[in-house]
């Protein structure tokens, strides 16, 4: 989920290593607000459920597989200790829908907006452990157990990279700054030329990119 982000001045722009850079702005009311942030947590909850309903898809139909019986007792515990992960994570992800019909017409969007963003991130975190345990998991049975920890710390390394790492490195990223756009809007036979205008066309400026 975007954040509201502060300037280094207080004047909505900064200056880092000589180049300034203004921040973006947006013309909403605090209503208006929760409500894009709450559409946009829905949207990620929606690719990270995607993703957590195929691993635990893919773990549902290993007991009924012919060389299921045939695992030792490290990976059957692998495998149980993968299910309860994909479980839990479902049931994080599936949470704010609870809270969103218990919170119904409230009108305290902020709480939910809060709780989303918190399933986001915890849901993400055990989306982390899936990934890397069913690696580890697959691997073991079909080459070794080395090559499953050889695997599985490299799919942790990259993990932490694109989950972490990367986010870090994009945030401290400073946006340049865009100059606003003159946009002209002509008025029609049919509608009202604003009084301000004196026939002229009436200019106005767009906003610059929205900032996620």
């Amino acid at each position: 989920m975007s954040s509201d982000t502060t300037d280094l001045d207080g004047k909505g722009e900064g200056d880092r290593n000589g180049v300034r850079y203004a921040l973006y702005h947006r013309n909403e009311t605090y209503a208006e607000k929760l409500d894009r942030n709450w559409a946009e947590i829905l949207q990620e909850l929606r690719i990270l459920q995607t993703g957590l309903q195929l691993i635990a898809g893919f773990l549902l139909t290993l007991p009924f597989q012919n060389r299921f019986s045939v695992l030792d007792s490290y990976e059957k515990t692998l495998y149980l200790g993968l299910v309860i992960i994909a479980a839990t994570a479902l049931s994080v992800v599936l949470m704010p829908l609870a809270v969103h019909r218990r919170l119904f017409r409230r009108q305290v969007k902020n709480r939910l907006v809060t709780s989303g963003a918190w399933a986001a991130k915890v849901g993400l975190g055990l989306a982390a452990l899936l990934i890397v345990g069913t690696a580890a998991l697959i691997f073991d049975v079909v080459l070794g157990r080395l090559e499953s920890w050889i695997v599985a710390g490299a799919l942790a390394a990259l993990v932490v990279v694109m989950f972490l790492a990367v986010p870090a490195v994009v945030v401290r990223t400073p946006e340049p700054a865009l100059l606003p756009e003159p946009e002209e809007i002509s008025h029609g036979p049919d509608q009202p030329v604003p009084e301000d205008a004196h026939g002229d066309l009436v200019v106005e400026a767009k906003k610059s990119p929205e900032d996620e």
